[in-house]
């Protein structure tokens, strides 16, 4: 297993990053380049393995998709340009590519399989094949679906109001991605709301979709048209950094071209609330809304966090714990079970490494209760084959006493191929 020992102790972090595209604005920029007629050209495209399994999967169904240097140009062919594979569609470690696939294959009058990892093969499917299923799609799968491989014969699609037992913007995007091709109006009613990368990007190309509230309506039969795209840097990834800059003593890093799709910004709430030095400069855009962001170390008070600021930092609460680490009081994460059905089960990864590290910190049945400030100490961990876990554990190692050793860092190329590249380029 490939492991990675750091000894950052007492360093300082001081520069300029430039995080990676936005991995779920990379994933649907392919989908709908796909989808659309004419050319879509992508810049800013993140070439970690999950996107690049997404770019697989659909040269496989006969899309031509050129990778250059600086861009991703995508030949579109429109929905009925999807030819069926001939090989068997392997998602990777892709949950974002299993889901919204899924929702295309099901309008699609062909048959398809779909296989991943390990891990991929434990995460729950039944949230997407469930309503796929009752708007028409002819799925089977282990365990009636709910596990990969799942086989789809998709086509005559009715449309159907559909309210979501749980806030998932891969289930809301499947199911609006078949919408798309049902006969009807589809209605869906989310719990809490969550990132809207696929209703903004159906607008990009020339579709429509509404908002009220809650409530999203997508109209069958729309036809979209090829791109320019341009995707911002996730914040997902900066999160690593701004938080790095906010523990570590007389640090400052400047993040430039970061997305800030308030749908993502739950990262930012929370950093403000417990009392970060963050600036920020937002930027005018043609499409997601981007800007610059400065952070400094500064002392950084516990709070509590839950309730519908959860589906907009999911992916930040890795990190958000160690950050809790450092803050004084006791912070309180609830409302996460969607923690569980991750990469891995994010509750007891968090835990579990963090405390091999001398964090005081314990699992909940729907998050975590963290004390601090704690100094951490050396020791060896391991990232579960989660990339969110492995970048989480590294910029712990800046706060550790001595050595961090960390296994499965590979794990860290599905989302951010130069990450540790870019945090050794800061330190001074």
């Amino acid at each position: 297993m490939n492991g990675k020992t750091i000894l950052y102790k007492d360093k300082q972090i001081n520069g300029t990053i430039r995080v990676p595209g936005d991995k779920s604005i990379s994933h649907r920029s392919i989908m709908f380049g796909a989808l659309a007629e004419g050319t879509t050209t992508i810049r800013g495209f993140l070439k970690g393995e999950d996107c690049l399994s997404t770019i697989d999967c659909f040269r496989k169904m006969g899309i031509e998709i050129d990778e250059n240097e600086d861009t991703i140009v995508v030949h579109g062919k429109g929905w009925n340009g999807l030819k069926e594979p001939s090989a068997i569609l392997d998602v990777g470690n892709s949950g974002t590519t299993t889901r919204l696939l899924l929702g295309i294959l099901a309008g699609r009058p062909f048959h398809s399989v779909l296989i991943g990892d390990e891990s991929i093969g434990k995460r729950p499917m039944k949230r997407v094949t469930n309503p796929l299923r009752e708007m028409g799609a002819k799925i089977d799968g282990r365990e009636d679906a709910q596990f990969t491989p799942i086989s789809i014969r998709g086509g005559n699609l009715q449309a159907f109001n559909y309210t979501m037992p749980h806030a998932s913007a891969q289930v809301k995007s499947a199911v609006i991605f078949a919408g798309l091709q049902a006969e009807g109006t589809t209605t869906i009613v989310e719990p809490e709301r969550t990132r809207d990368h696929t209703e903004q990007m159906i607008k990009q190309f020339g579709g429509e979709a509404s908002r009220d509230g809650n409530v999203i309506t997508v109209r069958g039969g729309q036809t979209f048209t090829g791109q320019e795209v341009n995707v911002p840097g996730d914040i997902s990834s900066a999160a690593f950094f701004l938080v790095a800059g906010a523990i570590t003593k007389n640090s400052v890093i400047k993040l430039d071209h970061v997305g800030l799709n308030p749908t993502r910004t739950g990262i930012i709430d929370v950093l403000q609330k417990m009392g970060a030095d963050l600036s920020i400069d937002h930027k005018l855009s043609t499409g997601e809304p981007v800007g610059s962001m400065v952070i400094r170390h500064s002392q950084l008070n516990a709070t509590e966090i839950g309730g519908e600021v959860i589906p907009r930092l999911i992916d930040e609460i890795p990190i958000i714990a160690l950050l809790a680490t450092q803050a004084h009081g006791t912070t309180v994460i609830k409302d996460a079970e969607e923690l569980k059905v991750k990469e891995t089960n994010r509750i007891d990864a968090v835990v579990g490494e963090l405390k091999k590290l001398g964090a005081s910190i314990e699992a909940t049945s729907d998050g975590m209760i963290i004390n601090g400030p704690t100094q951490l100490h050396g020791g060896h961990v391991d990232s579960r084959g989660d990339h969110r876990i492995g970048m989480m554990l590294a910029v712990a190692g800046l706060l550790a006493n001595d050595e961090v050793t960390i296994d499965d860092v590979e794990a860290i190329n599905v989302s951010y191929p130069n990450f540790f590249d870019d945090l050794e380029s800061i330190f001074v």
